[in-house]
């Protein structure tokens, strides 16, 4: 029976469904993080009866045919890219982008990693590094005999030493913006990479066109809704207990076809 298959599909379907949302709620206070959204569509047809066909000899033509569904599958895993809350933290070396717009980070490798997590210290050598220890491009360094730091909403970080009320500036933090966000690779800690489904980063200075701005004591919090989350959750419950409850019907049906005498 076809049936016992096709929601199979439908109960694997609704697993991955689950394991999305659940995967949302257990990040609903990572620093930056994007809520992701599962997204199915319908497997192949079976044709019984082929739409458009000829019926007679005469040119007749069948207006709708016959055509069996045969399941569900995942197409896509999106990530949504709306703006999280921002929260102060009072921190002056934490930063938060308002609009469009992603840090650039070195990584070990070399690759370049893209990051919304603005939760940033200082490296030894005085660099603007994440919470890992990995630098923040261009690589800004901040002097040792600094007395405060401040980052403006255009990126320019400047210092201030003692006896001098003149800020200095030693830096310019660039962010970067893609073509395609969702088509970014999650590598976890918060880290992007680029791929060719995402496009080239076009760089440029926050707060101008195309490019959000930069707020300093401020890092963007999770942009997951738990009242949509748990909402979905129970829609994808409901979606695996009804396709449960076919394979038991079939299976009942399939039963009374054993035991016929």
């Amino acid at each position: 029976m076809r049936s016992l298959d096709i929601a199979g599909t439908g109960m694997q379907a609704q697993q991955t469904n689950v394991e999305v949302i659940s995967n949302n709620i257990a990040n609903m206070t990572t620093t930056g993080f994007k809520r992701r959204r599962a997204e199915f569509q319908d497997l192949i047809y079976q044709n019984l009866r082929r739409v458009g066909s000829n019926s007679s000899d005469t040119g007749t033509i069948v207006p709708a045919g016959a055509q069996v569904g045969l399941g569900v599958n995942t197409a896509a895993i999106y990530r949504i890219g709306e703006q999280g809350n921002l929260q102060q933290t009072s921190n002056s070396l934490d930063v938060a982008i308002q609009g469009t717009g992603y840090f650039q980070v070195t990584l070990p490798s070399g690759e370049i990693a893209y990051t919304r997590d603005g939760t940033f210290g200082l490296s030894p050598d005085g660099q603007i590094v994440t919470a890992d220890g990995y630098v923040v491009l261009p690589g800004i360094t901040i002097p040792t005999n600094a007395q405060s730091v401040t980052i403006n909403a255009d990126g320019e970080v400047q210092v201030t030493y003692a006896g001098q009320t003149v800020p200095a500036t030693v830096g310019q933090l660039q962010i970067a913006a893609f073509p395609n966000e969702a088509g970014l690779d999650a590598q976890g800690s918060n880290l992007l990479l680029q791929t060719a489904a995402s496009g080239n980063p076009v760089t440029g200075n926050p707060n101008s066109p195309g490019f959000g701005s930069l707020m300093q004591g401020y890092v963007e919090t999770s942009n997951v809704n738990v009242v949509t989350e748990i909402t979905n959750l129970i829609t994808a419950q409901r979606a695996y207990e009804m396709n449960s409850k076919v394979i038991t019907a079939c299976d009942q049906m399939l039963s009374t076809l054993t035991n016929l005498r």
